[in-house]
């Protein structure tokens, strides 16, 4: 099992393939944004990678990132948990004047990837 890493909060076991976003919500228990519901439509589930950053990237994450000029960050919806990784939380429900952290994604990455390079 991968571990994640929440920086300032701890060390977690996730399942194989799992969607970082879930992983953040439910193994660490976080209030990571996403208030698309996971659709790589909005980018209020980014993070921060201190270590283990995936070298593969989602079409839709790397168009919307570009898109809106994000540099340094990436989309907790858009990243399979398939090795152990390190992220800082800098999209959370905490003083963001949201009433919820947005729909449930699915299980599964959406849009399905296409995979490019970075």
């Amino acid at each position: 099992m991968p571990k994640l890493t929440v920086e300032g909060q701890g060390e977690y076991e996730v399942p194989a393939g799992r969607r970082l976003v879930l992983a953040l919500t439910d193994e660490a228990g976080t209030d990571q944004l996403h208030a698309c519901g996971g659709n790589a439509k909005c980018t209020t589930c980014k993070v921060e990678f201190v270590a283990g950053e995936p070298v593969k990237i989602a079409a839709a994450e790397k168009a919307l990132l570009e898109a809106r000029g994000l540099e340094g960050v990436r989309l907790s919806c858009q990243i399979a948990c398939d090795h152990d990784m390190t992220v800082r939380l800098i999209s959370r429900l905490e003083g963001s004047g949201r009433a919820d952290a947005g729909h449930r994604p699915a299980d599964e990455i959406q849009p399905p990837p296409e995979w490019v390079d970075r």
